[in-house]
């Protein structure tokens, strides 16, 4: 069995971690680094603290606008295809890798298989939702995270090759919520305590590229009744620059460079409740028990809002004052996402011929302590 693993952003890099680990002691995988993202704190430290194998192709593809950004790729990947000969393309998430991906293995004698298929925001404004709902419909294989993504593909018509394998970033979480807090020295660094601060990040155009859009989340997170400490994306430091807002927000937030995987993982374990755009954050604080505020109307985590977990408060400043101020309590834990095993089940599925469907067996979830 041979394996393209085809990661470029941070979020892939987590999830491939894990399923390049299983992968790597059934068969044979490439790992691809579309290069999506390149700067060092976004992308090479990751594959250091996970111990993630150095990519055998690196493409060197930056940022672009997303058409071009895309195009480049695709004529990146195909070469690599055609040199390497995989049995499959895996895919992970949504971004312009993810499509890129997608397109050129449906367009060669390999089958395309997509971790985290399912998710549906149902906001075709954002670019992650057209590259996903894409992608899923140009797989052979769809390993869907729950219930309801598997739902989501029955309702577009797509059923065969579809898998409910849980969610492989459950599996990352549970071992690098151990790793960071052996490793980890950020809360010492910070001088912050444990449920004694608010973590936020802000990255989503929707939300950077309009400035009273970025104004209104700057005023509702300076009201916080416990210090915010901010990891700045790049994107987002750009446009606080331009619209005159870094004095305010460096004023009123504690500012820090973008963390590593493991120091950001230790932040989002040990903040009181965290304020995000990130789907990835959402779930990820879900996992931890960390209350979460989405910073937008929408998500593709439905479940983690089910069970109270998460407040979709927008931009509204109102609203992003009350889910900081107010002491709310979740209604319930459940698993929605599996027991910690996506890795090994899609593993097993590609081992098992790629197109034989996986026999059920009950999801015994472990607990976070």
């Amino acid at each position: 069995m041979r394996v393209c693993s085809i990661v470029g952003a941070r979020p892939q890099f987590v999830k491939a971690a894990v399923v390049s680990r299983k992968l790597r002691e059934a068969g044979e995988e490439i790992l691809v680094h579309t290069g999506q993202h390149y700067d060092e704190e976004l992308s090479d430290v990751f594959f250091d603290e996970l111990d993630i194998p150095e990519p055998e192709y690196h493409l060197g593809v930056e940022s672009d606008t997303h058409g071009r950004q895309t195009a480049k790729m695709i004529a990146a990947l195909e070469p690599v295809v055609e040199e390497t000969r995989p049995d499959v393309l895996l895919l992970y998430g949504d971004t312009n890798s993810t499509l890129a991906g997608a397109i050129v293995g449906s367009k060669r004698d390999v089958t395309v298989a997509h971790v985290e298929a399912g998710l549906r925001s149902d906001n075709w404004e954002m670019p992650e939702e057209v590259n996903r709902v894409l992608t899923d419909h140009a797989s052979e294989l769809c390993f869907a995270p729950s219930e309801a993504a598997v739902a989501n593909l029955e309702n577009e018509g797509i059923t065969a090759g579809v898998h409910w394998t849980g969610d492989v970033m459950y599996d990352a979480i549970l071992d690098a919520r151990e790793r960071s807090r052996r490793r980890s020295t950020i809360l010492d660094d910070l001088e912050v305590s444990e449920n004694e601060f608010v973590l936020a990040t802000v990255h989503r155009a929707g939300n950077t590229d309009d400035r009273s859009t970025l104004a209104s989340i700057l005023d509702g997170l300076a009201d916080a009744p416990l210090p915010v400490v901010f990891p700045a994306h790049p994107r987002t430091v750009g446009r606080l620059r331009e619209y005159g807002l870094w004095a305010r927000a460096t004023d009123e937030l504690e500012v820090i460079e973008p963390q590593g995987y493991l120091d950001f993982v230790r932040l989002l374990d040990a903040a009181e409740r965290v304020a995000t755009d990130s789907g990835g954050v959402q779930k990820e604080a879900f996992f931890l028990g960390t209350r979460c505020l989405t910073l937008r109307a929408e998500t593709e985590w439905v479940e983690t809002v089910d069970c109270g977990w998460n407040r979709l408060v927008g931009a509204d400043p109102d609203a992003i004052r009350a889910g900081l101020r107010e002491d709310w309590t979740p209604e319930s834990t459940p698993h929605p996402y599996g027991d910690g095993t996506a890795a090994d089940r899609i593993v097993r599925l590609l081992q098992r011929g790629l197109d034989v469907d996986e026999p059920e067996r009950p999801f015994e979830a472990p607990t976070l302590d």
